[in-house]
């Protein structure tokens, strides 16, 4: 096997070992609604398989369906996730089984594929299907964060001694850089093409926002200020009763944060996780900044000052390791800021990938260029002022899912994914 192949294997494979951790709890675990916000996960599993049937199988190997009866329930665009609970799902074992057989299938499919067209050219549609499982996996892993009950994951503490004080700031000069890219095999239509973007000087938070500091902004009354919102944003506060970060809680021992069935102490330096965008659009005004806008964003992470060039990681070109970034649910949490300094940027901007998914300014929608591809409903269909772009990954994010150039996206009200900030000062008019 090519090392090519060998890649792709190993990527599927850490995928799906990863969604058999995930879904290894009790039955009533899988089958639940634990939010009108997600799926049970026992539909994400299938909806997994039935992704990577209908492009590795079907499509790249020719083959015919699997199940192709089961279309039409694992489609997200059919059926909102609040109302999958009252479809005629596959059962656990019968998915698990589905999955399974897929699998096999994709095996045969990769090693005999030819890699001669644009969807299977250096491994593009495996690659693509390895980040979808991934990006499930990460929705999943929210799903646990939203379940009642004792803990059902376990893992390792997040590195607990940091090197950088969260009040640093890091000047980006002012200039032109290239974003998005062209050449990276595995990348998505929505971070392509490259193109040349010029940016004004600004600041940049040199770590992203700790508890620390968000809890100074409650404390000072940040949640009973409207001139620190945005019209919508102060509509949203009062209509959903915010009042500190989804998981927080206070009793006389001081505030606590609950974390996959677990409550603790809030840790003043992790990054703060759970916000949505109008609160850390709030918190940034409160700080005397903004939210970056995506190009400053990427800059500040890809940029090489010696060079000109963009790197595909703040650190260089080489693939994520563990002194890098907190990635792939390693860790069921932030590590503190400071606490990857080989993970950091040229110019000295730390976690960019990693830990917390940050909120930008900007709307979500295409380049200059744009072509959806393959298909219009990863991307295309999502583009418009009403979601807010996040960059740089999370905890829960795995690197063939994470790199400089990736693009994430939702609704500015939402907070039940790992969601963090870090505050810009300047013009902003990017």
């Amino acid at each position: 096997m090519t090392p090519a192949r060998v890649a792709l294997r190993r990527h599927l494979e850490r995928a799906r070992a990863r969604t058999e951790v995930l879904t290894s709890v009790p039955e009533q675990d899988l089958t639940a609604q634990h939010s009108p916000l997600m799926s049970p996960l026992v539909w994400d599993l299938a909806h997994i398989a039935n992704q990577e049937e209908r492009w590795l199988v079907r499509v790249a190997g020719r083959r015919p369906a699997v199940r192709g009866d089961i279309d039409d329930l694992y489609d997200a665009f059919r059926h909102p996730r609040a109302t999958r609970t009252g479809l005629p799902l596959l059962d656990p074992d019968a998915a698990r089984g589905y999955a399974r057989a897929v699998r096999d299938l994709t095996w045969h499919v990769l090693e005999h594929s030819a890699f001669d067209d644009e969807l299977t050219r250096e491994g593009f549609v495996f690659a693509m299907v390895a980040q979808h499982e991934q990006q499930h996996d990460e929705t999943m892993l929210a799903t646990h964060q939203l379940r009642q009950g004792p803990p059902l994951l376990d893992a390792p503490d997040a590195p607990r001694t940091g090197t950088v004080r969260d009040t640093e700031r890091v000047r980006i000069p002012a200039g032109a850089f290239e974003m998005g890219t062209s050449t990276d095999p595995w990348a998505l239509d929505n971070e392509r093409p490259a193109h040349v973007v010029e940016v004004p000087e600004f600041e940049l938070d040199a770590v992203p926002v700790t508890n620390r500091r968000y809890l100074e902004f409650v404390e000072d009354g940040g949640y009973e200020r409207p001139e620190l919102w945005s019209e919508v944003g102060w509509r949203h506060r009062l209509d959903a009763g915010l009042e500190a970060p989804q998981f927080w809680s206070h009793d006389e021992t001081g505030w606590n944060r609950t974390a996959f069935g677990r409550t603790a102490p809030l840790h003043p330096d992790e990054p703060v996780v759970h916000v949505c965008f109008h609160e850390a659009e709030a918190f940034a005004c409160w700080a005397g900044g903004r939210l970056p806008t995506e190009a400053e964003w990427e800059k500040a992470a890809r940029w090489d000052p010696a060079t000109g060039a963009s790197r595909r990681f703040p650190w260089g070109d080489e693939d994520p390791g563990p002194d890098h970034a907190n990635l792939g649910q390693r860790h069921l949490g932030p590590a503190v800021v400071g606490a990857y300094p080989q993970g950091a940027s040229p110019l000295g901007v730390h976690q960019l990938i990693g830990d917390v998914w940050e909120w930008t300014s900007t709307p979500f929608t295409g380049y200059p260029g744009f072509r959806a591809f393959p298909y219009r409903e990863y991307s295309e269909v999502f583009f418009g002022d009403g979601h807010r772009v996040l960059r740089g990954g999370s905890f829960g994010t795995d690197e063939v899912a994470c790199r400089g150039t990736f693009r994430n996206w939702d609704l500015p009200i939402r907070r039940q994914i790992f969601s963090g900030l870090r505050v810009a000062y300047g013009t902003g008019d990017v």
